[in-house]
């Protein structure tokens, strides 16, 4: 690791190179004379933790906004930006996060709104993008309906998106986030297809191996500014994470089992119904006791969020039951939910966690307007409610300059770690965990987990949604696989693996995931005889052994 990124080898002037870029906010300095250079035809990751600026530097780059001092180059010429449009002209392209694509017009439409004028809305656009999706191996179909793609598949068409508006430099905020192990190796399929076509992508993440495994060079900033640079083949993801944070790299994996025999939530045979009689949930049902975590996985959009607003209340079930502790509340609302003690970290914290636009000790109330400390009685206690939002965010790390600024005013990490400590704080008995650590670095990561396990070892029953597999695996005592709103599949969190997880989780399998192990016995025992005989024989032996591992080795 180096403290900065050297010329290019090559002479070229690089594709993107922000010099001494500094931005200030109201009471918080967000960058801080940074240095960021980008080679072209290169994968350049940008990694740090929450509330280190890489937000605010892509936004600088992308013409969102404009930095008090420093400089901006593209391919050697110093540019201003005025905005996205600026960048898009100087071939700048950004994927988002959280996706931009209208559902109910197809990809095409999709791809040529606000561009109409690049070639027009009917055959050369067509063709236009078969070209594109065929030189970058999108596989991209320009005449089907965006609500009826998958995750992956959205990516790629956000990603057609820009390249057919002409861009040579490509930044991909957290682009793996809801990817399964398979989807995954695609993507990096197709980023190799892009720089071997001499276009540049500026990878962020936190997923750390993934860093390290696409990445050409890596560049950490920690508290708005850069502190070096890395190259993957000689780092490893410690290194990388002491770096970003000054930690070692955390594991989601619990060791001791605190599941006991007294069922917290029992759901029976729940059925949630859409437009025309749809089965958004068919027959769900299983059982979380005290101190036991329950993982569901699936990709998105098989009905998670569905079985959320079923068991929150924000949709009320057509038929099956919902027991808490017990009692059943079924019909309850969603109020008395939450004050017998159901807590709630959603998927979406700007729809559904937070109002943007209001101080953090206010969201500290939200979801508790009649719970302590936020009321005393009838009346809210605002003083209680102040008072404890600045325990929570020094006790949860929510870096911010005091609590009386808005939520919007937060990153994204320094968001979910405000309400992951306001629903904690409440010593909820059933928790819905729904995505609790996207978007965060290693080290938030490592408390909301700790939070998590500690709060499970008190007895605490969770409902763990992620799509992060190594999340999934490691918290959870009892995983089961969610397809077309059914519960299709369970494992043993002990014995699965990721890529196992992720093929069931397109379908592929059902029923209990487990490995064939008396088929792997036989095969290390026919290895075994072999080697004591001959040669010919342990080459038999091997095929056999080998015949055993393949379809893990095409999972992967």
């Amino acid at each position: 690791m180096k403290a900065s990124s050297s010329p290019p080898a090559d002479g070229q002037a690089p594709a993107v190179e922000l010099a001494g870029i500094t931005k200030r906010f109201p009471g918080v300095v967000a960058n801080h004379d940074i240095h960021f250079s980008v080679r072209k035809g290169t994968v350049h990751a940008l990694v740090g933790e929450n509330g280190a600026g890489k937000s605010t530097l892509m936004k600088i780059l992308y013409g969102m906004q404009k930095p008090d001092e420093g400089t901006i180059a593209i391919n050697g010429e110093t540019v201003t930006l005025g905005s996205p449009a600026d960048a898009i002209t100087r071939g700048i392209g950004m994927v988002h996060q959280h996706f931009m694509l209208a559902d109910q017009l197809t990809v095409l439409e999709n791809v040529v709104l606000g561009s109409e004028k690049l070639h027009g809305i009917g055959g050369q656009a067509r063709k236009k993008i078969k070209e594109i999706s065929d030189a970058y191996g999108l596989g991209v179909r320009p005449d089907a309906m965006v609500e009826d793609l998958g995750v992956a598949d959205r990516q790629r068409v956000e990603i057609l998106k820009v390249l057919y508006r002409g861009a040579r430099t490509l930044i991909l905020d957290e682009p793996t986030a809801v990817l399964v192990p398979q989807e995954v190796d695609a993507l990096f399929d197709n980023l190799r297809e892009l720089k071997a076509e001499g276009l540049s992508v500026i990878f962020i993440s936190h997923k750390l191996g993934e860093v390290l495994a696409v990445a050409d060079e890596i560049t950490v900033i920690r508290r708005g500014t850069t502190v070096g640079t890395a190259v993957p083949s000689q780092t490893t993801p410690r290194q990388l994470a002491e770096l970003m944070v000054g930690s070692a790299l955390p594991t989601p994996e619990t060791s001791d089992s605190t599941v006991t025999d007294r069922p917290m939530i029992q759901v029976d045979s729940l059925r949630l119904e859409g437009e025309g009689g749809r089965a958004l949930l068919d027959d769900i049902s299983f059982t979380i006791h005290e101190g036991e975590v329950l993982g569901i996985a699936g990709v998105e959009g098989n009905g998670q969020t569905e079985l959320i607003d079923a068991l929150i209340g924000l949709k009320g079930a057509d038929s099956g039951t919902i027991r808490l502790a017990g009692d059943e509340i079924t019909t309850w609302p969603t109020r008395k939910r939450r004050e017998d003690g159901i807590g709630y970290i959603p998927e979406d914290r700007h729809r559904h966690g937070l109002l943007l636009e209001s101080p953090l000790w206010e969201n500290r109330i939200l979801g508790h307007v009649t719970e302590k400390p936020n009321a005393k009685g009838v009346w809210l206690d605002l003083k209680a409610a102040q008072a404890d939002t600045k325990r929570i965010v020094e006790e949860y790390d929510v870096r911010t300059p005091g609590i009386d600024v808005t939520a919007a005013s937060l990153s994204g990490g320094n968001q979910q770690k405000l309400i992951v400590g306001r629903e904690m704080s409440h010593k909820p008995r059933f928790l819905i965990a729904a995505h609790p650590t996207r978007g965060v670095d290693v080290g938030a990561q490592a408390q909301i987990w700790d939070q998590i396990r500690e709060a499970r070892r008190e007895g605490l029953a969770v409902l763990l949604i992620s799509a992060d597999l190594d999340e999934l695996i490691g918290l959870s005592d009892t995983l089961r696989v969610i397809y077309r709103g059914k519960l299709v599949a369970d494992a043993d969190p002990a014995t699965i693996t990721p890529e196992e997880l992720g093929s069931a989780m397109t379908g592929a399998a059902t029923g209990h995931l487990e490995r064939d192990e008396d088929a792997e016995l036989s095969a290390a025992l026919l290895l075994e005889q072999a080697a004591r005989e001959d040669a010919p024989a342990a080459q038999d032996a091997q095929d056999a052994d080998n015949a055993v591992d393949a379809p893990e080795d095409e999972a992967r």
